[in-house]
């Protein structure tokens, strides 16, 4: 089972995906990308996966140009600016979705409202991404 998941700069609400998806099954084949790829991570979405135990510090922001001639099983855009953004993928893809979430990394505020915002996208990722799993992978 190979899923793609897609944003606009992968750097932080796709790698949560990933990071939550690879932790409910160690066999799917996992990737992220971004349509503006930034190259780097969220170091705050780093820290609140890393809370719950999950380690995404090892991902890397890729563009979506490398995935675009492979054969995926699902790819997921994850926030709106990839929804309308994606690119048409050459390969055969068999089922394409959007699961969309706020931006934690556009909010503005109080540091401790502002970790807030990354803690509750994150829940909202892991419930999704659970729920997507359990209901169209297991």
């Amino acid at each position: 089972m190979k899923i793609l998941i897609l944003c606009t700069g992968n750097s932080c609400r796709s790698q949560m995906a990933h990071g939550f998806l690879q932790s409910f099954d160690k066999s799917l084949k996992v990737c992220s990308a971004g349509t503006e790829a930034s190259g780097k991570l969220n170091e705050k979405a780093v820290a609140v996966m890393n809370e719950i135990g999950i380690d995404i510090s090892h991902h890397t922001s890729d563009s979506v140009d490398l995935y675009l001639n492979d054969e995926w099983d699902y790819v997921i855009t994850v926030c709106g600016g990839a929804n309308e953004a994606c690119p048409a993928f050459l390969g055969k893809v068999k089922h394409r979705l959007h699961i969309g979430f706020d931006d934690p990394s556009h909010a503005v505020g109080s540091e401790e409202f502002i970790q807030s915002e990354f803690i509750r996208v994150r829940d909202e990722i892991r419930l999704a991404f659970r729920e997507f799993y359990e209901t169209m992978i297991r």
